[in-house]
């Protein structure tokens, strides 16, 4: 398998797991920096469910140039495993998370949504006791996660509930931390890439009946006559899904999903950043002290949680 060989290559040849962790970091980056791509497309008039689908065509078809082969995984089990990860992983995490922004405070989506590796642990200690995350992890965790919502909130805090929206940005919370979960054991049989293609093609299927329903849908012509569209959906497409999606699932497989999940910490601080020097949006006292935070909380994560070997799960 060409996909396999080379990860294997770059991978497997290194004498530190420094390159697992720079593959999460990276990853998370890029989705730090999705969120302005996506605002410039939603500005251009394309609807949430159109990026989502374009973005991850563009990621599959180039993941399946590198990795055409096998086309099937090995067992009917683990086809419909590939299944609900493009499910929790691709459709219904995007179209859930974007949806609820039109209910629902922007901050409150982000807030919520960024409890996904508080979630993904309390899954592991429930599914396996031995991997219960250590206090000086949640510690760790919670954190990051205070810095988030100083992020968040960086220049203006507004408490607002709304069911529908919370509820929506909770389900995309609780889908992500399934799709961390199940990546691990995949990612002892199959390779990245090949994990990664089959959360493309069924993220693309599932999302397909939300498209249906779509009352408007941007003309094609006017996608493929803009240099501005076409460069934010290339970069959504190779950089954030097909790049981020190799790198999470050989960070997963390797780190294991927990200590991988704080990583997603990291991507409110990019986004901050990336808004303040390209969308002149304001930055304060309150959002630096957050993301001072949050890199404490991840390194003391880090750290605390070697104890009991997260890795592994």
């Amino acid at each position: 398998m060409l996909g396999h060989n080379y990860t294997s290559y770059f991978f497997k040849h290194r004498g530190s797991s420094l390159i697992y962790h720079l593959s999460g970091l990276v990853a998370c980056v890029a989705w730090g920096a999705s969120f302005i791509s996506t605002k410039n497309l939603i500005n251009d008039g394309l609807n949430p469910v159109e990026i989502y689908i374009y973005r991850f065509f563009i990621a599959y078809i180039c993941t399946l140039l590198v990795c055409p082969t096998p086309l099937w995984s090995h067992s009917v089990k683990d086809e419909l495993v590939f299944l609900l990860c493009g499910v929790c992983g691709g459709s219904v995490f995007f179209i859930s998370e974007n949806t609820s922004v039109q209910y629902t405070l922007v901050s409150n989506v982000s807030l919520i949504t960024t409890t996904s590796p508080l979630l993904t642990a309390m899954i592991v200690g429930v599914l396996y006791k031995t991997q219960r995350p250590t206090s000086g992890f949640i510690f760790g965790s919670i954190m990051a996660f205070l810095g988030v919502a100083c992020v968040i909130f960086n220049s203006s805090f507004q408490a607002q509930l709304n069911p529908l929206g919370d509820t929506l940005a909770v389900v995309s919370a609780v889908v992500w931390a399934v799709y961390c979960v199940l990546l691990r054991p995949l990612g002892s049989v199959y390779s990245s890439w090949f994990i990664s293609r089959k959360v493309f093609f069924y993220g693309i299927i599932t999302a397909l009946p939300f498209l249906a329903v779509e009352p408007h849908l941007t003309p094609i012509m006017d996608i493929v006559t803009s240099k501005e569209i076409l460069m934010n959906l290339g970069f959504l497409g190779l950089v954030c899904s097909m790049l981020a999606y190799v790198l999470w699932a050989v960070c997963v497989s390797r780190l294991g999903s927990v200590k991988s999940g704080n990583y997603l910490y990291i991507s409110p601080i990019v986004t901050l950043v990336l808004s303040a020097w390209l969308l002149s949006e304001p930055v304060t006292v309150v959002g630096v002290i957050g993301c001072v935070m949050i890199l404490g909380g991840v390194i003391l994560s880090e750290k605390l949680g070697r104890k009991r070997g997260l890795g592994a799960s």
